[in-house]
Order: C-alpha cells, then structure tokens, then sequence
C-alpha cells in the first residue's frame, strides 16, 4: 500500500452527490474505488436533503482509497452539494460523478494524465456511453479542445457533468464554484462549462469512459418550469449567445419546447418565431410547434429523441 505523501501531488477527489438512490450511488462509488490510479482517491458521498447511509463508510480500501460522506451545507440540490464536495475536498484535482452514472476502468488515469499536458487547461472531459432502456449508445465528440465559442454554438451533451475532471486551485481562485444562483438547479453544469471554457479551453478525451443512464431517474424529467427559468436565466447572463447564432437559436428552441410542455401555446410560438429568425434550420422550433399543436406530446418526442441516444 502506497503512502499519501508519495502520491499527493495526483490525488483526486470525487465528489458524489446523491438523493434517496442507495443501489445506484453504489455503484457509482464501486466504480471509482476500483479505478486503476497510480495515487491517493478519496470519494466524497455528499447526501443532499437525505439522511447519509453510512454503510457507504465501509466500502473504504485503506488509506489510498477513502471513502467520506458528508451533508450538503450550503443550497439545497446538486450544485450545493458538489461545492459542498469540493470545498472538503484535499485532492489537486476534482471530479464529478453524478450518483445514477458510473464509470469505465481507465477513466481517472487517462484524464489526470491528458489535464496534467495542458498546464492551461482547469477542466477535462470524456465520452459518454448512454444507457436507456432502448439501447446504448456511444456519444464521442470529436474535438481535443473545446472553446468558449464552440460551447456557445451547442452544449455538446457529450461533455455529461460525470465526466468532468478540474483543477481544484483554479476553481477556487479563476473559476468559481458551481452556481447557486441558476433558477431550480437546471443547467448549472453547462454554465459551469462555458465559465471553465472562457478561461481556457477544455480538453476532452475522445473515448467514452463514463456510463450515463437517461431515463425517469432523472430530476428534471419533465419540470419544464424549471427548464424555462434555467435557460432563461442563462440567456441573461451570458450576451455572447447573440454573437453565435446557432447558439442562441438553440437555447431559444428549447425554451419554446418547455413553454409548448406546459400548454402554453402563445409562449412557445413567440420562442418558436425567435428561434426561427436565429437559425431558420433549428429543428427544436418544428417540435415545439408541433407539441403547442397538439400533434404530438413532448413525452412522445422525448421517448423518440431518447430511443436515439438524443435529447431536446
């Protein structure tokens, strides 16, 4: 067994938040312990608005591989419990699992390596292998770097928030902490992203290492309220999407999709017609009309997007 001192500078810390899921944070955690790293790994269970199951203390492997649970402190949800981790955090680098994923052997040695290259760099991602109950499917972007603008144009679901591996002293110092102040939680990761990005582009791994399972888990399945003052708010905060197009069409599409969700049919075709006048191509103006119509529900384009490995 190897000693912390030889390998601090490679320890990582995980942060883990987790919410009433005990089979699955299981394997969350299973997958990180057995993580074949050449140095120290702690795993920060943080339990946000649940009681810690401290059987998950006992899944530790000595002093190389710890195992710590904690209760989120700070707001209620996922960005306050992954700052709760990172602020308990001792590793030189962070990363991110979310509790109903998992990851795939190789992934913390192949990231470490590929961040600890591009001295610059604060954040780095991977792959995704999705998993619904209609299929898997493999989801690689095929980039090394991802810029600000880049992100702009298109969030890329490829950079899932699970896969994200971060230099803890730029997040504390350049970076920031995950917000707290995004509407309901909703797009707090991608926010994350865009601010990591304009400081230096993110290296992305272009293998799928981490698993992530789509589907009802999901706590934003359907809360299209909170979709809406989500994208809104980011919309907001961040001008630059006028200067990408497509972008901005995107994040506008989506918005007329939630507003359509929820019956309100003036709302969604105001955003629809925006949508339109960013980029006349942006098919999520031609399903937000179509649900505001009636032709079809959102649960039914959803469970068609999802069948293909895609979401709105």
């Amino acid at each position: 067994m190897t000693t912390r001192g030889a390998h601090a500078p490679t320890d990582v810390s995980v942060v883990i938040a987790t919410r009433d899921r005990p089979e699955m944070v299981r394997e969350a955690v299973t997958a990180v312990l057995d993580q074949e790293f050449d140095g120290r790994v702690e795993v920060l269970v943080v339990f946000d608005q649940s009681d810690p199951d401290v059987a998950l203390a006992t899944m530790a492997r000595g002093s190389d591989r710890t195992v710590q649970l904690l209760s989120n402190t700070r707001t209620p949800g996922l960005a306050g419990a992954r700052n709760t981790g990172i602020l308990a955090a001792t590793g030189t680098y962070v990363a991110f699992c979310d509790d109903d994923d998992y990851w795939l052997p190789g992934k913390l040695t192949r990231q470490v390596a590929a961040l600890a290259a591009a001295p610059e760099a604060s954040l780095c991602t991977c792959g995704i292998e999705v998993h619904w109950s209609e299929g898997r499917f493999p989801r690689v972007l095929d980039l090394e770097r991802v810029s600000f603008e880049e992100l702009l144009r298109d969030r890329h679901t490829e950079l899932h928030p699970s896969t994200f591996l971060m230099r803890r002293s730029m997040l504390l110092d350049e970076v920031g902490l995950v917000s707290e102040e995004l509407p309901g939680g909703y797009g707090e990761d991608y926010e994350f992203l865009l601010r990591n990005a304009r400081l230096s582009a993110v290296v992305n791994l272009q293998e799928p290492l981490t698993v992530v399972r789509w589907g009802s888990q999901s706590y934003f399945e359907k809360k299209w309220e909170t979709v809406v003052a989500g994208l809104t708010w980011m919309l907001e905060r961040y001008p630059e999407f006028e200067s990408e197009p497509h972008g901005a069409a995107r994040v506008h599409g989506q918005v007329a999709f939630a507003e359509a969700s929820l019956g309100r049919r003036r709302t969604a075709m105001r955003w629809a017609r925006s949508c339109l006048q960013r980029n006349a191509r942006e098919p999520r103006a031609a399903l937000a009309l179509a649900v505001a119509s009636g032709a079809v529900s959102s649960e039914r384009v959803l469970r068609l997007l999802h069948a293909r490995g895609r979401g709105i």
